[in-house]
């Protein structure tokens, strides 16, 4: 018996031996971004995912990012990934509005989820499964590769203090929170994040939303306003991708898909951190420098979310797949609401 253990154990050491080996396969491509390298925790994940992809693969994937504008335009990722002219882009989700309504959804959404349910609800709730579907159609292959805490409301030269104070206001905001923004009466443009800080200067614009203090602190905004209002209800939680042409995607071999995929979990839980990390310094920063941070009053917030219930209405009846996937993210929400509600310590409670 021990004889024919040995001899088993001898013939399992010879075949594990002579079993192929998958080799590395090489990845050249070069990735361009929509946010600058140097914006903490929104334009620092993709690079830091690049870097964690040539160590595991002993420098075989080698996805060259390249800064906003230096390839492709900061707003045209999804049209160049989609058109082969680039392999891959990383990119906030909904730049493209225009043609995948969809893709506000997967980007933010008004009064929605924030970051730690949405990746509930991507990994485990199906939303993975109707991004793909969303975007196999325009020859996109996406991939969840970043998620930061939520934004701060915005910029603004003057106090707001009821929505009437909307009226008329220039304001730049992205995907579903300038139709929101509109509604209310404001006149709303996008605007890339390099050009934002000389158009609040100049008086192009009354105001501005972009990202995290952090971020907004690095474009320079607390220099030319002084009315810093949160919450950041347009956005609970900001999610970026890696976009990925589907063609250059099914060349992969399997191994080099699952790196990919795989460094982009850990890019999502990198840029969570950080962005939790930095806030509170950089609003005591801003209050050193005559920044007033301000929240908005409920009556003020009552009527931003009576007009995203109206703007989801309306936006779910004009596209099926929008209002699939704002069914699904509604249910998950919905479900979970208590143990939301009921399983954290209030946030007001010291």
């Amino acid at each position: 018996m021990k004889a024919i253990l040995r001899y088993s154990t001898i013939a399992l050491a010879i075949a594990a031996a002579s079993a192929p080996v998958m080799a590395q396969e090489t990845v050249r491509w070069g990735v361009p971004m929509a946010f600058g390298s140097n914006l903490v925790a929104l334009g620092d994940t993709m690079p830091w995912v690049s870097e964690q992809l040539k160590k595991i693969s002993g420098g075989s994937i080698n996805l060259q990012v390249f800064e906003p504008g230096k390839l492709v335009p900061a707003l045209a990722i999804f049209d160049s990934v989609s058109a082969g002219k680039v392999e891959a882009g990383y990119s906030f989700m909904g730049y493209e509005l225009g043609k995948v309504p969809v893709s506000a959804l997967f980007g933010a959404v008004p009064f929605g989820m924030e970051t730690p349910q949405f990746a509930a609800w991507i990994y485990f709730g199906g939303g993975d499964a109707l991004l793909k579907e969303a975007y196999k159609p325009h020859n996109v292959y996406p991939i969840f590769c970043g998620s930061i805490s939520p934004e701060a409301a915005g910029w603004f030269r003057k106090e707001i203090n009821s929505p009437d104070d909307l009226k008329g206001l220039k304001f730049r905001a992205a995907a579903l929170g300038g139709k929101i923004y509109q509604k209310l009466g404001a006149s709303v443009t996008m605007l890339p994040g390099g050009e934002l800080f000389q158009a609040l200067e100049k008086g192009v614009l009354d105001g501005t939303e972009f990202s995290l203090p952090t971020v907004d602190d690095q474009l320079g905004f607390s220099k030319v306003a002084k009315n810093y209002y949160m919450p950041g209800w347009h956005q609970p939680s900001t999610n970026q991708y890696l976009y990925v042409n589907i063609d250059a995607w099914n060349k992969l071999k399997p191994q080099t898909q699952a790196q990919i995929e795989t460094a982009c979990t850990a890019g999502v839980t990198m840029a969570l951190a950080k962005a939790e990390a930095l806030q509170g310094q950089t609003l005591a920063k801003f209050e050193k420098e005559g920044v007033k941070a301000r929240q908005f009053n409920k009556k003020t917030l009552d009527a931003f979310a009576k007009a995203s219930k109206e703007v989801m209405i309306e936006e779910s009846a004009k596209d099926a797949t929008f209002k699939k996937v704002f069914d699904s993210m509604t249910a998950f929400q919905e479900l979970n609401r208590k143990w939301h509600n009921y399983g954290y310590l209030p946030r007001d409670y010291k």
